[in-house]
Order: C-alpha cells, then structure tokens, then sequence
C-alpha cells in the first residue's frame, strides 16, 4: 500500500511539473516587422487604430446589424459543445477593461488569462495573438481604451459540464499551445516577415481557415487548408493550385483581401466579409501586398473536401443573360422557378451579374462547392457590406422561403453555375443551417 501511495504521488508530482512546465509564460517582449501602416514613428493612437483593424478586433465584439455597440461584445459563437459569448473590451471600469492594467491586458493576448486570474476559452484567438509584440498590444489597448465607454454586462457561456470549467483549459494549452512571440526569418525578405506578421499573428487567419482536431485545436499540418465555422466554409488559402489560391494572381489575392471580390474567382460574405469590411479594406497597399507574399509560400494542401471549380458550367455558358439554355433544370424544376423570380435579375442566367461585379458566379468556389453551406448561409442571410464606400447588398430569403425551397434554389444554383449535379443540400440541412 505505502509503495503504491508513493507512486501515486509520484506521479502526481511529476504531471504537476510537466502541467506548470507546459503552461509557462514567455515574458519576452518581442519585436514585431514594421507595417506600412504602423511605423514606428506614428502617434500612439494612430498605430493602435490601425492593428486593432488589422486584427479584426471589431467583427468579434460587436453584435452586427445595429443591435450592439461598437467592442461591447455579446457575439455568440456556435461550438460542438455550447455558446460562448464575446466580451464587453471597451474601457468601461464595471463591464469591461477599464480596470485592466498593461500587464493585464497583455497577458490575456499572449496567454489567454483574463485579468481575473481565470482562463479565456481559444474562441478567442490568443493562440495567434500570442505572437505580437508587446508594443503592439499596449498601442491596441491605448486605442480601445481612447473609444466611448459602454456599460454592458458580458454573458456567461452556456456550456455544459465539462466544458464549462474554465480552469481545465490550462490541460488544453499545456497540450496544445505554446507561449511565443513572432520571430523574423532572416532568410526572407522583410516584406514577407510582415505578411507572415499579418496572416499568423494580427489576422489571425488560420482561425478560421486551419482545419481543427478532436480538441478543437488547430491541425498545424494542414495550416489554411480550409474549416467550416459557425456554418460557413472557411476556403482552402494555401498555395495549392487546384484546390487553394495558388493559381490566382497577386492582383486577385489583393482585390479579393482589399475589396471583398476578385473577377473570376469570387465574392466575399459571411464571416469573411466581415473580414474585409472591418479590417482587411484598410491595410495600406504595401501591406496587403506583404499579406499575399506570405500566403503564397503556404505549403500546399488540398484540405478535407477539396473543391474543383469548373469555370465554364455548360448549362451557364449556354445560357444568355436573360434565359437559361434549353436544357437547364432537369431535376430542378423548382429551383429554376425560385431563381427565376428572385435571382436572375441581378445574378443572370449565365452567371456574369449586372449591376454589380459581386453578382458574378462563374468560377466561385461558393457555387462549385457541392455541400452548398456558403450558397445556403447567402440564400439566408444575404449579404450587406460596405467596402470602399461602396454598399454591397443582397436581399436575405431567409424569412421568404421554407426550408424545402431554399434547398431547390441552392441544388439548383451549384448546379446552374458549379456543373456539380450531384449537390444534395436538404431541407434538413437548411433547418441547420438557420441555427448557425
């Protein structure tokens, strides 16, 4: 028995040593490349306006459509196992992070601890901001903490037992996240240093894009080789040239970063138009050029459910822009009609749009993706953004439609415009889909 008790504790000891070893800090400072936009003889306030938009800060803590004011937080967010809720981050002293001091604040982006003491759940992506400089994160706080104070409350997560513990993601990080600050590789030229500064810390994009694991941490194998989250796809980034951006031009990277489209390839929506909308439209030219050298050296990968785009659908590409060809809608006779009376006018039936370069569906991986989530989150939500001053809108059908016909119209569109006749989004999907 007394050897056994040794053991035990033994072992305990040892997994205490290895749980502390783990989960330490790095303290160092870390110096970040300089961007265009943020040199380091700018104002305070200027540089901190200008990474708190580079990181998307915004689009997390801010319910959209009016409903919520600016980083007061309250965003749900979607997960396998509960709702988490984003939190108020404006300088109010009750409800927000008013009395959060330097140190504080740097803490909970280097390693995702509140000022509390407690653990913050990775939807917050301090797993990416880890990396920044702690003369960028104090110029993102100055800049928060400079904007109106709102008295909001934050929300509790709905998380269900064991999940709701807050203080078992100190087991999660010691297995799956490091403490570290970004390091320059003197092998690469400074430009992109600072889009790997961008993508990896700042933009955090492998968020969203970085297929996740049984723990729901990031497969670095498969770094931007494509997620689906809160209901949308996520696409493949990496330099593949089928199934990622590898075959698109530098001018198509930064159109589609800058303005939310690219001629030919797509249009941004859902989370990533957000992306565009609240952070990426402001990057200064150099750096979003900086952004597209780094992901062009992206290892390829062809991601779980790769995607083929066929550019020249026969049904679209024998269709004129006011008719559908004569074979068009065998086995879609209804999402022809719904199409029909909702989306031609603006979309066209050989998919090149009118109005609007946005319309255009040939060659998006949107409508040549056959499990349909981003064609069936459009149908439902539409899309409203604003880029460059100009307003890029389409009408949600979320209310119009029953489930069944938004599921015609999506089969429908993939087929039309992707030649993926074998599209199979059901009204069950759909009723999913509304949840997300």
């Amino acid at each position: 028995m007394k050897r056994l008790f040794n053991l035990l504790v033994a072992v305990f000891v040892v997994g205490a040593a290895l749980y502390f070893f783990l989960n330490r800090s790095d303290k160092s400072e870390g110096e970040a490349p300089v961007l265009a936009g943020a040199p380091g003889n700018a104002a305070l306030l200027v540089r901190g306006e200008y990474l708190t938009k580079a990181a998307d800060c915004i689009a997390c803590h801010t319910v959209p459509g009016g409903k919520g004011q600016p980083f007061a937080g309250g965003l749900p967010f979607v997960l396998p196992f509960g709702t988490i809720y984003s939190s108020n981050i404006t300088a109010d002293p009750e409800t927000g992070i008013g009395k959060w001091s330097d140190d504080d604040f740097v803490r909970a982006l280097h390693d995702g601890v509140r000022a509390d003491g407690k653990r913050l759940y990775p939807a917050f992506p301090y797993t990416s901001y880890t990396a920044l400089s702690r003369n960028d994160v104090l110029a993102i706080k100055a800049y928060l903490f400079s904007l109106p104070k709102v008295s909001q409350p934050n929300r509790e997560a709905d998380l269900g037992f064991p999940f709701n513990q807050r203080w078992a993601m100190g087991l999660w990080n010691a297995a799956f996240f490091k403490s570290s600050r970004f390091e320059a590789d003197a092998s690469k030229p400074p430009a992109w240093n600072q889009g790997k500064y961008l993508a990896t810390a700042l933009g955090h994009c492998a968020e969203c894009h970085t297929p996740r694991n049984f723990a729901f941490a990031m497969d670095a194998d498969n770094n931007l080789a494509g997620e689906s989250i809160q209901g949308w796809r996520a696409y493949n980034i990496t330099s593949d040239a089928k199934h990622g951006i590898g075959a698109w031009s530098d001018a198509e990277i930064a159109s589609y970063l800058t303005t939310g489209h690219a001629a030919g390839r797509g249009s941004a929506s859902g989370p990533m138009g957000e992306a565009v909308e609240h952070s990426l439209q402001y990057l200064k030219p150099e750096d979003a050029s900086a952004l597209v050298s780094y992901l062009r050296t992206v290892p390829a990968k062809a991601g779980k459910n790769p995607i083929e785009v066929d550019a020249k659908a026969p049904w679209a590409v024998a269709a004129s822009a006011a008719a559908p060809a004569s074979s068009t809608a065998e086995g879609h006779e209804q999402g022809l009609r719904l199409f029909a009376a909702a989306c031609a006018s603006c979309h066209q039936w050989n998919g090149q749009g009118q109005q609007s370069a946005n319309a255009s569906l040939l060659g998006t991986r949107g409508v040549n993706d056959p499990d349909g989530a981003n064609v069936t989150q459009m149908i439902l939500q539409g899309v409203k953004m604003r880029v460059r001053d100009q307003e890029v809108y389409m009408p949600a059908f979320g209310k119009a439609y029953t489930d069944t016909e938004v599921a015609a119209l999506a089969n429908y569109v993939i087929a039309q415009f992707g030649n993926k006749q074998g599209a199979a989004v059901t009204p069950e999907f759909v009723a999913k889909q509304r949840t997300r």
